[in-house]
């Protein structure tokens, strides 16, 4: 992908380096909890003195190595490359584009969406209209799901962007809501069918990618073995040698790979309807 001079996004947080703060020190939070501590007979002190001491602490800035500090600014373009392109589609569609932020983080993070860690993965909470990503996914992109090249970086934040998307149009929360109604299984269904149509709008960005000529040779296969490599029951398969389609909650790797493909060929928005198609 032909990246570097281009524009970095301004809506990139950096907390890489930082421990995640369950607990904001000094707040009306905190003090619930010790009180709570107190009547029910323990010893707040403890808390007070964490408390105490996180309220110590500076922050100093995050010092990566040269090769990390590249990657932080690349995911910073495709950002922004994701900003100017849905901005453009939703104005067409008579609206406005929103920007999502960008988390990096390093180990483990607090979300809007609750505590993770970096075996998580790259994930988007609507709760906070987050992105959030630990660079050294990328690593194990190449080497544990053997998909290497900046574009199946990119697509992956093309992808979670599209759960923005979702989001923006109220199909998240659609979605959501159905979770206390269904069954596991049932309700799988409706995941998969939300995670292909990220996909598929991650494919919708590249399409407009292409038009701007930022694509390089080989760059749509580096994003269609991504996507293929991050399918269900390629995951399964590697991890427990054995699949259950029942358990899927991202779609097969053909699924992904033809989504995203779908999404690339047409760059119209319309075709990305995953929920009201027979044969995913």
């Amino acid at each position: 992908m032909l990246w570097k001079g281009r524009r970095e996004s301004s809506n990139v947080e950096d907390r890489r380096g930082r421990s995640p703060k369950v607990m904001v020190g000094g707040g009306i939070g905190t003090i619930v909890v010790i009180l709570a501590i107190y009547f029910l007979g323990g010893d707040p002190t403890q808390l007070l003195n964490n408390v105490q001491l996180e309220n110590s602490q500076t922050t100093t800035p995050y010092q990566g190595t040269a090769e990390e500090n590249e990657l932080a600014q690349f995911v910073s373009v495709v950002l922004a490359e994701t900003e100017d392109v849905w901005t453009g589609l939703f104005r067409k569609e008579g609206s406005n584009y929103n920007y999502p932020k960008l988390v990096l983080y390093s180990g483990s993070v607090q979300s809007a969406c609750g505590f993770s860690g970096a075996a998580t993965g790259p994930f988007y909470c609507p709760g906070d209209y987050k992105l959030y990503i630990d660079l050294s996914f990328y690593e194990e992109l190449q080497q544990r799901f053997k998909a290497p090249g900046d574009f199946a970086m990119a697509y992956v934040i093309a992808h979670e962007v599209g759960h923005h998307v979702q989001t923006l149009f109220g199909i998240m929360e659609k979605v959501t809501s159905l979770r206390s109604k269904l069954s596991d299984e049932e309700f799988n269904k409706y995941l998969v069918r939300l995670e292909l149509q990220a996909d598929y709008f991650a494919g919708v960005w590249a399409h407009y990618a292409e038009r701007m000529n930022l694509l390089e040779g080989g760059d749509l296969d580096e994003a269609l073995n991504a996507a293929s490599a991050v399918g269900d029951d390629r995951i399964q398969k590697s991890t427990q040698r054995y699949v259950v389609p029942e358990s899927f909650t991202h779609g097969t790797s053909e699924q992904r790979k033809r989504w995203f493909d779908k999404g690339f060929r047409s760059g119209d928005l319309k075709g990305g309807d995953t929920f009201n198609v027979d044969n995913l």
